[in-house]
């Protein structure tokens, strides 16, 4: 039986791994579930963000229909969606609700005193900042 060991290169005491192998797999592991947890959040703020650009895109185009067919801006978000411009108004996908948009209104014609104020644009309301460093409020 000897002999078998010493063919083998172990004895029986050297079976398994040392703590110093185990710790060192552990902390590689460890680094690199970290590093995925990163990209992770990341791909999912970079998503979020996506959705954003798309809602404004389609929102922004959709009050420039309205006003393209009735010569004057919606008075509301609701405004659009009740003339069929837009099925539902989008949910932020920064802050989860529907009503945290922030409209700008247009500013009234001038000489004409009989000029409805109506949006004319939308932004974001969130106040956080997206992963380019810019708030997404000034999208």
């Amino acid at each position: 039986m000897p002999r078998r060991a010493m063919k083998l290169g172990r004895r029986r005491g050297d079976a398994g791994f040392t703590l110093i192998e185990l710790m060192v797999v552990i902390a590689l592991i460890a680094v690199l579930a970290g590093m995925g947890v990163v990209q992770y959040r990341n791909s999912v703020i970079r998503t979020k963000e996506a959705v954003l650009m798309e809602d404004l895109f389609r929102m922004r185009d959709a009050i420039d229909q309205y006003y393209a067919d009735k010569a004057k801006y919606p008075a509301s978000l609701d405004a659009l969606v009740s003339e069929g411009y837009l099925r539902q108004i989008p949910k932020d996908p920064i802050t989860n609700a529907t009503d945290t948009w922030q409209t700008i209104l247009s500013d009234p014609e001038a000489g004409s005193s009989t000029a409805e104020i109506g949006i004319y644009n939308v932004k974001s309301g969130s106040d956080a900042t997206a992963l380019d460093g810019t708030p997404y409020a000034d999208w």
